[in-house]
């Protein structure tokens, strides 16, 4: 079934039956999306590792196959982390996850305008390497992801086409 867009034509019917989102709590605050969710929150071990699993339950229940919902739930821990190396524990992180045309979508808006992630000359597949491998990853799962500015400070919007 297809439903009408804001008058500007069709899309596929992201109705899916949508999964229970825990209550809110002091560092996280969910918001279902059309296909999807929007999370507000405080970068802290405990609201990742929630948003992490909500994040592939939510994915799933939309009709994201799960492969495709587990890569966007690597790329989800790469660009909080990257957000939260950046901007330091405890930051401010608007962070959107959704089902899209053939494939799914994560967002992550962090407060610091202007900064972008940085490469490293870490070589991906050095033995003895600790970090420098996010953007690498990006770059695979997510061929062509986005930097761009937002009225909180910037936005990186990464695509994840569904696998097969």
């Amino acid at each position: 079934m297809a439903t009408t867009t804001f008058g500007t034509g069709t899309a596929p019917d992201l109705t899916a039956q949508e999964p229970i989102l825990p209550a809110p709590r002091p560092g996280l605050y969910l918001v279902p999306r059309l296909g999807g969710i929007t999370a507000h929150l405080t970068a802290d071990q405990d609201t990742v590792q929630t948003l992490r699993a909500l994040a592939l339950t939510v994915l799933v229940a939309h009709g994201v196959d799960l492969e495709t919902a587990e890569s966007a739930q690597l790329v989800l821990s790469e660009l909080i982390g990257n957000a939260v190396r950046a901007c330091g524990p405890h930051a401010p992180l608007v962070v959107e996850v959704h089902r899209a045309e053939h494939a799914a979508v994560v967002t992550v808006h962090d407060p610091l305008f202007g900064a972008g992630p940085r490469r490293t000359d870490t070589a991906p597949d050095s033995d003895e390497a600790e970090s420098g491998r996010g953007l690498v990853l990006l770059d695979i799962l997510a061929p062509g992801w986005t930097v761009k500015p937002s009225p909180i400070g910037k936005r990186i919007r990464a695509r994840i086409p569904a696998a097969g």
